[in-house]
């Protein structure tokens, strides 16, 4: 039986398993539920899960003396309310706006074909469901606890939802796909004081303005237009009255490069003009990149090895070598190994899935839920073949 067959008679489970998720949702690094329900439905299906760096990781061997394939899935939510409308919807203060609980239900149908066919595998597929997507945390945390290691992974693959895409098709890249991304906040001391007598005071307003306009001057002055750089400050805040020269503010903002040395190079720029623009009007700043991925790279062999399983399925999965400006912190992990990366369409406008991730209205197609189970099952085990 073809691995989209079965994913389709565990529908019903998989369907489960998401609206539990979706009615229960946890934010950041830490998801107690979450984590706890993934354990139980693991050891339902006869692995020995374990917790690591927040998360959750199992495997299912086949030949001992084959590689090592790692399977990821994001499990945290956002901190928005959710107006979806559907009848197990969020009632917290925070829901599955971005379709991480659909990964996880994949990934868990994705467990359990795996795990029948454990015989048959020619090697090991290992599982990482991790918290702190959103906060580009999650990833970092489990590398750093270990996931890549007992038994070392040789190469991974993650996958997204995508809004507005049909259910049935879906697409991967090679190459960098997504960019990198640093969460900065900028905090400006001045001297506060009123304000008919700004020459007692030092004014931080002032100073951040100064340093707004002269981060832009980096990305218009100091990239190779061919370059693709994003330097955006959706903060700034500061003052309590209009006569009171405040003692700080605080900017905070984001960098996206698809360029690791030219963000390298543009975090140490971003600290130098910050620095020395508030010195030269009497304050100081302090730059704190408050967290950050790299920018997603995937490894071209790994990626026609995991297609192959896809087109002996049927799968429509296309290949497009798009770039978006998002971030995605499986980066973490295809800094360390050989990677690949899938997105699975989540339904039209016309059927009902009009508005993109993070709107507090997003709905998803949960039949969706049957092809990314496919892809993740049949993308591993074509790779653990090929290698």
């Amino acid at each position: 039986m073809s691995y989209l067959r079965r994913a389709q008679e565990l529908y019903e489970q998989m369907v489960e398993d998401r609206r539990h998720l979706h009615r229960h949702p946890e934010v950041g690094m830490e998801l107690p539920e979450t984590r706890e329900y993934v354990i139980k439905r693991l050891t339902e299906m006869g692995y020995q899960p374990r917790r690591l760096g927040g998360g959750v990781t199992a495997e299912v061997t086949g030949n001992p003396q084959g590689k090592v394939f790692l399977l990821r899935a994001d499990m945290d939510a956002l901190p928005m309310e959710e107006k979806s409308g559907l009848p197990f919807a969020s009632r917290r203060s925070c829901a599955h706006t971005c379709g991480h609980d659909m990964h996880t239900a994949m990934l868990l149908g994705a467990a359990r074909m795996l795990k029948e066919r454990e015989k048959e595998l020619n090697g090991t597929v290992k599982f990482m469901f991790q918290p702190g997507e959103e906060v580009l945390a999650g990833a970092k945390s489990m590398v750093e606890a270990g996931i890549l290691e007992n038994p070392h992974v040789d190469a991974a693959m993650g996958a997204h939802m995508i809004p507005m895409i049909p259910v049935g098709l879906g697409g991967y890249g090679t190459g960098v796909v997504s960019a990198s991304s640093d969460h900065l906040v900028i905090q400006i001391n001045g001297k506060g004081g009123h304000g008919a007598h700004p020459h007692t005071a030092v004014d931080p307003i002032n100073i951040g303005v100064h340093i707004h306009l002269a981060l832009q001057e980096l990305i218009s002055r100091e990239v190779d237009p061919a370059e693709t750089v994003v330097l955006t400050f959706g903060k700034f805040q500061g003052g309590e009255a209009a006569n009171i020269i405040p003692a700080s503010v605080v900017m905070e903002g984001t960098l996206r490069t698809f360029n690791e040395a030219l963000r390298a190079r543009l975090l140490e720029r971003i600290e130098t003009v910050c620095t020395h623009t508030a010195e030269a009007f009497r304050g100081s700043a302090q730059v704190t990149n408050l967290c950050s991925t790299c920018a997603l790279a995937i490894d071209g062999e790994t990626a026609q090895s995991v297609a192959r399983g896809w087109q002996e399925e049927g799968l429509k999965m296309v290949l497009r070598n798009d770039k978006m400006s998002g971030s995605e912190d499986f980066a973490e992990v295809a800094a360390h190994v050989p990677s690949t990366f899938f997105v699975m369409g989540g339904g039209t406008a016309e059927d009902g899935c009009g508005v993109g991730l993070h709107s507090p209205e997003i709905r998803f197609r949960e039949e969706a839920l049957i092809y990314g189970a496919a892809a993740y099952a049949s993308g591993a085990d074509a790779w653990l073949e090929t290698h």
